[in-house]
């Protein structure tokens, strides 16, 4: 019985969606030279309806991982990681708004 149980719980954890930063946590990458990046999970997952792969992939984040991926303003520019939504038509755009992430 207890086995069923178990495997019934696993089986419904597994199914449940799963978020990098889940609704009501945060984020702070505090390496960038204009100052901190807060990256809002309640805000993230209520704007990014597309799903975690969109993301997460091998090409953009591969792992669910704070500082498993080196996240560079180049490459945000250049439509890569952030710059993936973060381009003035998906969500705002990057390049001209370094105050709306970066906080000092």
């Amino acid at each position: 019985m207890l086995r069923i149980i178990t495997l019934t719980l696993l089986f419904a954890l597994m199914s449940m969606p799963a978020f990098a930063v889940p609704a009501g946590k945060s984020l702070t990458f505090d390496k960038a030279a204009l100052g901190p990046v807060q990256f809002d999970g309640s805000l993230h997952n209520q704007a990014a309806d597309k799903g975690c792969r969109t993301c997460h992939n091998p090409d953009t984040f591969p792992q669910m991982k704070k500082g498993s991926a080196t996240i560079t303003m180049e490459k945000i520019y250049a439509g890569e990681q952030c710059g993936i939504c973060h381009n003035g038509e998906d969500a705002f755009a990057a390049k001209g708004n370094c105050n709306r992430c970066h906080k000092r």
